[in-house]
């Protein structure tokens, strides 16, 4: 599989999800935008409650192309974030009161600087996580990386779609549920996910279809169990994230004929709760060439910060930020619905 910009496909020009996720249907163009759902319960403008999270896109770079992937990542994906950005990164957080650096891809571990900022930013205290897909874990270049990250107290939260072969191939590519059952050995085997290392490792789930992801704590339950039964793997919390109606998932829904059906799903299972805790509030998100944004799915949909605040992580400015109207627009259903959708899982 190529990612959509290899296709030179229309759907690898943020402008034109955009135009579909308002406007591909009568149905679609009917539902309420997502700003007056906001006004109905009095969020509108949505405002930051302070940053607690410090996310960072270090390269749209993988050694995968996952069906569901909102950032298009994969082997021929070049934007990667250089040394510089990584400096503007530390000058940034140095002093400052965040104390979660949250470390994304593309496969981050494939960044040519990512060893050194890790060092870097773990000798500031800073409480890093880095978001792996296992199996870069399991190739011959990077399958030390565990016990650096044991090294350096890393949080490892990893992509897993199910605890069966069949369902996790089929969303991520033949052979990808063996390598990440090996990755995950491979961790559990310096303590990761075991009581009282401190060592944590998550799994994150991503429904494999056009629905909603069930009951996180029932998921999570299923997981433990088959994965114990099945391989002796363990692990500490397991998050249940929403597919959101861009890149190629949207590209998914479009060819599937389940567009409408899945925004329809998305704006009936609206929650007020859940939208008070989307993670735009507490985070700020880095691209991988500085340029600032509320969130990963915004970055990927090139929806830069408030004009009203700064715009690259060199100019960063924390009380300004914290100041901001977060930008919005109709894929935000998809953080909303059911019990919510965060990187950190499920948010009511």
């Amino acid at each position: 599989m190529k990612s959509l910009k290899a296709e030179a496909s229309s759907l690898a020009d943020p402008e034109e999800q955009l135009k579909i996720i308002n406007h591909h249907s009568a149905i679609i163009e009917e539902i309420p935008d997502f700003a007056d759902r906001l006004s109905d319960i009095n969020l509108f403008p949505l405002k930051p409650t302070g940053i607690d999270i410090f996310q960072m896109n270090v390269g749209y770079m993988c050694n995968m192309t996952c069906k569901h992937c909102h950032v298009d990542a994969g082997p021929g994906r070049d934007e990667i974030m250089t040394k510089e950005i990584f400096q503007y990164c530390l000058d940034a957080l140095d002093g400052s009161e965040i104390d979660t650096v949250d470390l994304t891809g593309g496969a981050p571990e494939m960044n040519p600087h990512f060893r050194w900022f890790v060092k870097e930013v773990s000798a500031m205290g800073k409480h890093v996580i880095v978001r792996s897909n296992l199996t870069i874990l399991t190739t011959n270049k990077y399958n030390g990386l565990p016990v650096f990250f044991k090294k350096h107290g890393v949080e490892v939260t990893c992509s897993l779609p199910f605890y069966s072969k069949y369902r996790t191939d089929r969303q991520r590519g033949k052979g990808t549920y063996q390598k990440s059952v090996e990755a995950l050995k491979a961790l559990n085997k310096l303590g990761y996910g075991k009581e009282d290392t401190g060592l944590m490792l998550n799994l994150v789930y991503n429904p494999v279809g056009a629905f909603l992801p069930g009951d996180q704590t029932e998921i999570e339950t299923q997981f433990k169990k088959e994965l114990k039964r099945k391989h002796n793997v363990v692990f500490n919390e397991l998050y249940t994230i929403t597919n959101l109606p861009i890149s190629r998932f949207l590209h998914f829904l479009l060819m599937s004929g389940n567009l409408d059906d899945y925004m329809e799903k998305l704006v009936q299972a609206f929650n007020p709760a859940a939208a008070e805790g989307v993670m735009c509030r507490n985070t700020i998100s880095v691209g991988w060439d500085g340029t600032l944004y509320d969130c990963d799915f915004n970055q990927m949909l090139e929806m830069k910060i408030s004009e009203h605040t700064v715009q690259h992580i060199r100019d960063f400015d924390e009380i300004s930020l914290n100041n901001r109207d977060i930008r919005i627009n109709q894929h935000c259903f998809g953080c909303t619905a059911g019990a919510g959708s965060s990187c950190g899982g499920a948010t009511t």
